[in-house]
């Protein structure tokens, strides 16, 4: 637990993922289940991912004795399955279940949205329709955290829909250079400096997804960076309710630690949860 004894309690974190497994580090936090792919009712998750990043954002460590304690173990869990088994999904898969955040917020406490998933500016239409989905969420009010994408060094590569202008992009601070720099790197098509700002990504432990026994599994990329900064806004949103999507991107900024590499590498640079909560009076 966080010096100032901040849990998320209460704040809904969106999930759009893999699914999610009924880890016991969730307790009974998940308080709702959609699965936009096969129309399943219960929770589970075929890949795993789904389940690691919900983990990190709001795990509460307790198959581990505390262990491996998420950012916000307090928060609630609406997850969404968007990807298969595979990893794999639709655009309109992924739209379906924005439209579904928009809708539902407000009964089941959204107030963040975390997107681990992103795709290529490869495709023009599916980018500019997943940027679209993102900014109507975060004009809602709702608070956006999407990955950077692991498709780097190259300049260019961050993924959508990370490359929005609005919502807080999020990098890897330890895949950022020399043989493991595959951390989304901007500037982006519409020359957008990203990402906002890296997190620690590499050999994250976290929840797993029930086979053979396994409690916790390690995975690395800016799709595990992305849940901690979502999870320590939760703790921020518990601290201060009215702060605005836009006043925590500012916060952010502002207590990000410089690495001293260009913009469009760290964003303002790396996180630091007791700086940034520190802001919040």
């Amino acid at each position: 637990m966080n010096q100032y004894g901040l849990t998320g309690r209460g704040i809904g974190i969106a999930m759009l993922d893999t699914g999610i497994f009924p880890h016991m580090d969730f307790d009974n936090r998940i308080i709702c289940f959609r699965d936009f792919i096969y129309g399943r009712k219960q929770p589970y998750d075929d890949n795993g991912h789904g389940t690691h990043t919900a983990g990190i954002a709001a795990g509460s460590g307790s198959a581990g004795g505390g262990q491996y304690c998420g950012a916000a173990p307090g928060s609630r869990i609406i997850a969404l399955k968007v990807l298969d088994r595979r990893g794999n999904g639709q655009k309109d898969d992924v739209l379906r279940a924005m439209e579904w955040i928009r809708r539902n917020r407000k009964t089941y406490g959204i107030r963040i949205v975390n997107i681990s998933v992103g795709t290529t500016e490869k495709e023009p239409s599916l980018h500019e329709a997943l940027i679209a989905g993102v900014e109507r969420l975060w004009d809602d009010g709702l608070h956006v955290v999407t990955a950077a994408g692991n498709l780097g060094p190259a300049a260019g590569s961050v993924t959508a829909p990370g490359s929005s202008r609005k919502v807080i992009t999020v990098g890897s601070s330890d895949m950022l250079t020399a043989g493991q720099g595959i951390s989304g790197r901007g500037p982006t098509k519409d020359c957008v400096c990203k990402p906002d700002l890296v997190a620690p990504g590499m050999n994250i432990i976290s929840c797993a997804p029930g086979w053979g026994g396994r409690k916790y599994v390690a995975k690395s990329g800016t799709s595990m960076s992305t849940p901690a900064v979502a999870g320590a806004i939760a703790l921020a949103l518990e601290k201060d309710p009215l702060l605005t999507n836009v006043e925590i991107k500012m916060l952010l900024k502002e207590s990000a630690r410089d690495l001293g590499l260009p913009h469009n590498l760290q964003g303002w640079g790396e996180f630091q949860l007791d700086s940034f909560l520190r802001r919040i009076v």
